[in-house]
């Protein structure tokens, strides 16, 4: 394990995370300010559930998380701030949709962190990725309010700079960003997108 897995997998133990990933959305946090107090957070793919813990601390008790995972797992940890409700569900259906709008009719941000199962195979892993990408950018436009923010992970590859260019025709501000968390030669970026226009297309 190279060093710098080292210290982030130390780091979320020591800070009660179930995961390492919740600091590629901490780093966004502390550049960006993505998330605020009191939002309502969109959380696809919450699995194992460090995002979801984290978003909640932020949002405080005037928020809510829901998380949606196609695991049958339920329960994430939770240690204050805004409820979190979990769905199992696979992001593609549209029962999935009517189940998220069934808690929260409407987001102020919505996180991906989903990868597809890989294949080993880097061109078919990248275009999994970009379908789901593609799906979390669609559902923005049906559940994310106007002036809300995005963040998405994608595979680098083909086809990413045309996603990048659909993520920037519908916000004000667009972001490729890497955090130092993620692995060094690991293909995963995140597109961040803050400030979702009136007029959406896709």
């Amino acid at each position: 394990m190279k060093k710098v897995q080292d210290h982030y997998f130390k780091k979320a133990q020591q800070e009660g995370y179930p995961a390492r990933s919740v600091y590629k959305l901490v780093e966004a946090q502390q550049k960006y300010r993505l998330l605020k107090q009191g939002d309502n957070i969109l959380d696809l793919g919450c699995m194992p559930g460090s995002w979801s813990m984290y978003a909640a601390e932020v949002a405080g008790s005037k928020g809510q998380v829901v998380g949606v995972d196609i695991s049958k797992e339920k329960k994430t940890g939770h240690r204050g701030g805004a409820p979190v409700t979990v769905l199992c569900a696979d992001i593609m259906t549209d029962e999935a949709v009517s189940a998220m709008q069934d808690v929260c009719s409407v987001f102020d941000v919505i996180l991906s962190d989903m990868a597809p199962q890989t294949t080993g195979s880097k061109w078919a892993d990248q275009q999994k990725s970009l379908t789901l990408s593609r799906r979390v950018l669609e559902l923005s436009g049906h559940l994310l309010r106007p002036g809300g923010n995005f963040y998405c992970k994608v595979f680098e590859g083909e086809d990413f700079r045309e996603f990048v260019s659909d993520v920037r025709r519908n916000f004000t501000m667009t972001k490729v960003f890497k955090p130092k968390s993620s692995r060094s030669e690991s293909r995963e970026v995140f597109v961040l997108g803050m400030g979702r226009l009136e007029k959406f297309s896709y």
